[in-house]
């Protein structure tokens, strides 16, 4: 398994409509980015800060439906090898039906899903659709999970597990939270491989101190205003500066 240092990017698909969507994350991966996480619009989101929750609303007012994620991740892949991965609430894919869904995004090139609000022991039919189908399985831990939490967590996912930084709703900080430096080593210890940080890292230094620990860091608000301020360019710019660190 790699051991490169991994800046994943976060966008919401349709935002602000499909094509530019898959245009800013291609912008990201031309600069520094190494994969991209997808989120799917949703209207009652449980962890979006209002940064996000204003670009997914947007997203939904534009028409973005649940098919629009299978065609923005075929479009990212017909120009990009980079890992593309999908950030969802688990009711979308309930509705949708849970092999359609697994089946439709692996055969459109997707990595995996990152599911926020599913955990493993409530995730049976996800685990069988995606041992099918080899798509990864991306949970999350918090610095309040317990040992018991954190190996159910490293024994199911594959691919990498998805530390939270703080507790609370996503969103740019000035201080990314020391109780990731705490965590990570905790989920590396419950048996997990690879340990991504996300939530609350904006800038290039904050990206450089998670890859001291962790082997990947995660960023969503602070693309998601650089796309709302300028679109693909603004993608370009702040990849640039974020991978620089």
């Amino acid at each position: 398994m790699s051991t490169a240092k991994e800046l994943v990017g976060y966008l919401p698909v349709g935002f602000p409509d499909l094509p530019q969507s898959v245009d800013a994350a291609l912008a990201l991966l031309d600069n520094g980015v190494t994969a991209i996480e997808l989120g799917v619009p949703y209207s009652d989101p449980v962890m979006d800060g209002p940064v996000i929750q204003e670009a997914a609303n947007a997203a939904l007012e534009a028409g973005f439906r649940l098919p629009d994620v299978f065609r923005a991740v075929e479009g990212i892949r017909q120009r990009s090898d980079a890992p593309v991965y999908v950030m969802t609430y688990w009711n979308p894919v309930l509705q949708y039906g849970v092999d359609r869904f697994a089946d439709d995004f692996a055969a459109a090139g997707g990595t995996g899903l990152i599911t926020p609000d599913i955990t493993p022991d409530a995730a049976a039919d996800w685990i069988a659709a995606s041992d099918r189908t080899g798509l990864d399985r991306v949970f999350l831990a918090a610095p309040t999970s317990t040992d018991e939490r954190l190996r159910m967590i490293a024994e199911a996912s594959r691919g990498w597990v998805y530390a939270v930084s703080t507790m609370g709703v996503t969103g740019a900080r000035e201080d990314v939270d020391s109780k990731a430096r705490a965590l990570v080593p905790r989920i590396r210890a419950a048996g997990a491989e690879r340990v991504y940080v996300g939530i609350g890292i904006s800038t290039a230094a904050q990206v450089a101190e998670v890859w001291d620990y962790a082997d990947g860091a995660i960023v969503g608000s602070a693309i998601v205003r650089a796309i709302q301020q300028d679109g693909a360019a603004g993608a370009a710019r702040i990849a640039a500066a974020l991978s620089a660190g």
